[in-house]
């Protein structure tokens, strides 16, 4: 849908636009809810090093990207031509370096949060050779599928509230399934889950 030329809802304008999209606002459509959830959370917590923006979108192609870059369809369809998989050197190889550069900026007492997924090595291996000790991911992600994950990162983030984080090294990253979360409702009224702004 956001591909055809002939889309005419604002992001697919912007994609087309000599500006191009933020390239977070795109995984956003592309993801729904669990891609909302990480950006306005990691949007609210990060605690960047000084040179560092503090907030990257892993992508198939072009390693640890700031969540601010700009993108365009171009970028896109490059993105749609590798999978994510470790064994892949055309994804593993970038995030490789990006992750080799990012540790040699940060203090070493910096952790880095890994808001994706845990219980795949697609990510947490290739970011573990790197960062070691130093990568963690929230602790309440254990037992919860995507949805339930970006529907509580969403909350946290709206509510100001941060997540326990663990290391991922050594870390029992399946676990028993944790109760729905409960309907969202403050002082009577329900609050939409949409409301924080990327």
């Amino acid at each position: 849908m956001i591909l055809s030329d002939r889309a005419e809802f604002e992001l697919a304008r912007k994609l087309r636009g000599k500006n191009g999209a933020p390239i977070a606002e795109v995984f956003t459509f592309l993801s729904g809810l669990y891609f909302r959830g990480k950006i306005a959370y990691a949007t609210a917590f990060a605690r960047p090093a000084r040179g560092s923006s503090g907030v990257f979108v892993i992508t198939p192609t072009r390693g640890l990207v700031d969540a601010r870059t700009r993108i365009h369809l171009d970028d896109l369809r490059e993105f749609a031509t590798v999978d994510i998989h470790d064994g892949d050197s055309r994804y593993r190889v970038p995030i490789e370096r990006d992750a080799q550069l990012l540790a040699q900026k940060l203090p070493v007492e910096s952790e880095v949060i890994l808001l994706g997924s845990i219980a795949t090595g697609k990510y947490v291996d290739v970011l573990l050779a790197t960062f070691r000790d130093r990568l963690r991911f929230p602790s309440e992600f254990i037992g919860r599928g995507d949805m339930s994950r970006g529907g509580l990162m969403l909350r946290c983030a709206v509510d100001r509230q941060e997540l326990s984080y663990v290391a991922v090294a050594g870390a029992i990253v399946n676990g028993k399934r944790p109760p729905k979360l409960a309907p969202w409702r403050y002082a009577g009224k329900e609050r939409r889950l949409g409301q924080p702004s990327i």
